[in-house]
């Protein structure tokens, strides 16, 4: 059976994320950015909270758990073992190679480093859905806050090797403001143009842009087509090391 997607709305721009098994009842939150929004939609769709997936350490990401735990109080709550001191409430740690199971249903644990140096994302391979937390958005990525650009881009890459029809849920909605960057470097990409004015049309509508398809995001964010000749032309940068021309656009963007 399928698993059921719970998105919605936490602080200003986070995604609460539910994943739900429904032979199981298993229930995960990805991420914890705050309690009451996560604890109100589990009342509503009358779930039982089994597990938190934490992604990295960032306050928006964690400041839920202890009210996550003082609700359920059996809950795991699951998170990088690079990251475990940051985070302080991890019931179990996680590191590249690791299996995390929800109700049955398998996540494989990859390291992404860049955004923080412990981040990681969790792949249910089977039901093909990845949890990319803050490494990877809709038309943009994460900012390098703990590593240089070029730790940021291989794990991109790693990112980037997942089958195609990969359906991605990213920790915040920025896909209008990173479309419109996207534009800036990449204007002549004509699936690009149309995915922009998508993305505005469903913004005006006050509907979530996510979750995206990584066949999508390989034809229209510039961060994942550092390797592309026209970004590199519109760089000024034709020919030049893939890594090089996503530290240039990751620099950019940073400004912009």
């Amino acid at each position: 059976m399928a698993l059921e997607i719970e998105q919605f709305l936490c602080l200003s721009d986070n995604f609460g994320v539910l994943v739900h098994v429904p032979e199981t009842g298993a229930t995960a939150a990805i991420d914890a950015p705050d309690a009451a929004p996560i604890l109100a939609v589990l009342r509503e769709k009358n779930w039982r909270l089994t597990d938190v997936l934490v992604t990295h350490h960032h306050v928006d990401h964690t400041q839920g758990i202890l009210g996550l735990k003082a609700a359920f109080p059996h809950a795991r709550v699951i998170g990088p073992a690079k990251e475990a001191v940051k985070i302080g409430t991890l019931d179990q740690t996680v590191k590249e190679g690791d299996t995390v199971s929800i109700g049955g249903h398998a996540a494989k644990v990859l390291e992404v480093p860049g955004h923080t140096l412990g981040h990681v994302a969790y792949w249910f391979e089977r039901d093909g859905i990845l949890f990319a937390g803050d490494t990877l958005f809709a038309l943009g990525c994460g900012r390098g806050f703990e590593a240089p650009a070029e730790v940021l881009y291989h794990s991109l890459m790693k990112l980037v090797a997942l089958p195609a029809t990969t359906t991605i849920y990213c920790g915040h909605e920025y896909t209008l403001s990173n479309a419109r960057f996207a534009r800036s470097v990449d204007p002549t990409n004509e699936a690009l143009k149309k995915r922009e004015a998508e993305v505005a049309a469903l913004r005006a509508d006050g509907r979530f842009t996510l979750p995206t398809r990584m066949d999508l995001e390989l034809a229209t964010n510039p961060f994942l087509r550092a390797n592309d000749s026209a970004v590199q032309a519109n760089l000024g940068m034709a020919g030049s090391d893939p890594a090089k021309v996503f530290t240039e656009l990751r620099e950019r963007k940073n400004r912009a």
